[in-house]
This record gives structure tokens, C-alpha cells and sequence, in this order.
């Protein structure tokens, strides 16, 4: 199993749900986390544990993002006018990682990082190299030519637990999508519940 592999699942054990629906998940198996100590019997959790554990998995699903990344990103929210949680959300979808994650180019989002990281990716028919890149409404993200035939792109389109969101529009014989507009929370497929009101309450009391 390689690193990438064992950290993504460690992170769906750690949380105890399965957080982006995966048919292999540990979880789907057992709930109770990693190492000797996983199945000891948890008791009532803080409300600051109850907070952590909403950031970590919220970074968690977006490829464990670095803390300096998110907070940044929570930052910019926080400034922003409006629902701080709804325009997190909003901000962390407009990745490009994220994007062609949601467009069903690769199968997972650890997998959309490094393929962005290898210049496989055009927005506006420009290579960008960078994960984090933010795509604005109106931005078509492609996959270049010389990768649309990569066992890993064919078979992602092909994914039968994912759908793609409305917030996209996507042409897969072409592997290019169209950023629609920023999304919220509740326009996320998220396969399990997200809750960034209490990734607020982290950073605000913290």
C-alpha cells in the first residue's frame, strides 16, 4: 500500500465515517480507529473536541491541506460579507484539485492534487501546475490532450459512487468542465454530514 494510500484511509479510520463514500474504506468494515488503542470505548466528547474534529475532517477531505492553507482560506472567509461557514465551503471548492476532483477526471482528490501538480490540467486553455489555483465562474478547466488517454482519467469517468454537482458543467467526451459559480454547503455532495459552523467556533475561540 503505498504512503498516500495508507494516510487516506487513516484519516477515514481516524474520523470513524467514511468521508468521501468510497466502496473500499476501512470504515466500511469497522468504525473504531487506527492502532492498539482504536477500539477503546470513547466517552462523551467536548465541545472543543466536537470543533477539532469538524476542522480536521473538512481538511481532511480536501486532501489534508496544510493547517497554514486552511486557515488562510478560513481567513478570507471570515473577511468575506455573508455566511463565513457557506463561503469556506465555497472558497475550498474552487480549488482546481477540488474542481477536477468533482468533475470525475480522477478518482480521488489526492489523486486530482498530483495531477494538477504534473501539468496535466488547462484552465483557459493555459497550463496551471498549482492545486490550490482558484478558478473563478466562467473558467473552463480541460484536461490536456496528451492525457486524456491515462488508464486513471478513462476510469474515473466511469465512477458509479460519485455524481457530479450542478455548480459544473461537464462535457467527459471533451474532459473539460465550465465553473459555474461558487457553491454552498448544501449544493456540496459531501457523503457524509460537514459541518463548518463548528470549524468557526475553532477558530474563533481559538
Amino acid at each position: 500500500m503505498t504512503k498516500r494510500t495508507s494516510a487516506k484511509y487513516k484519516i477515514d479510520r481516524r474520523m470513524g465515517e467514511n468521508i468521501w463514500g468510497r466502496p473500499k474504506s476501512p470504515v466500511n468494515r469497522r468504525e473504531y480507529g487506527p492502532g492498539q488503542h482504536g477500539q477503546r470505548r470513547k466517552g462523551k466528547m467536548s465541545d472543543f473536541g466536537l470543533q477539532l474534529r469538524a476542522k480536521q475532517k473538512l481538511k481532511g477531505y480536501y486532501g489534508d491541506i496544510t493547517e497554514k492553507q486552511f486557515r488562510r482560506i478560513y481567513a478570507e472567509a471570515e473577511r468575506r460579507r455573508g455566511d463565513t461557514g457557506e463561503i469556506l465551503i465555497g472558497l475550498l471548492e474552487r480549488r482546481l484539485d477540488a474542481v477536477v476532483y468533482r468533475a470525475k477526471f480522477v478518482a480521488t482528490v489526492f489523486a486530482a492534487r498530483q495531477f494538477v501538480n504534473h501539468g496535466h490540467v488547462l484552465v483557459n486553455g493555459k497550463r496551471v501546475n498549482i492545486p490550490s489555483y482558484r478558478v473563478k465562474e466562467g473558467d473552463v478547466i480541460e484536461v490536456r490532450e496528451k492525457s486524456k488517454q491515462l488508464a486513471s482519467v478513462l476510469e474515473a469517468a466511469q465512477l458509479p459512487e460519485r455524481d457530479v454537482p450542478d455548480y459544473l458543467e461537464v462535457d467527459h467526451q471533451k474532459m473539460s468542465c465550465t465553473f459555474v459559480r461558487q457553491p454552498g454547503l448544501g449544493d456540496v455532495p459531501y457523503p457524509v454530514q460537514m459541518e463548518p459552523n463548528l470549524v468557526i467556533e475553532f477558530y474563533a475561540q481559538n
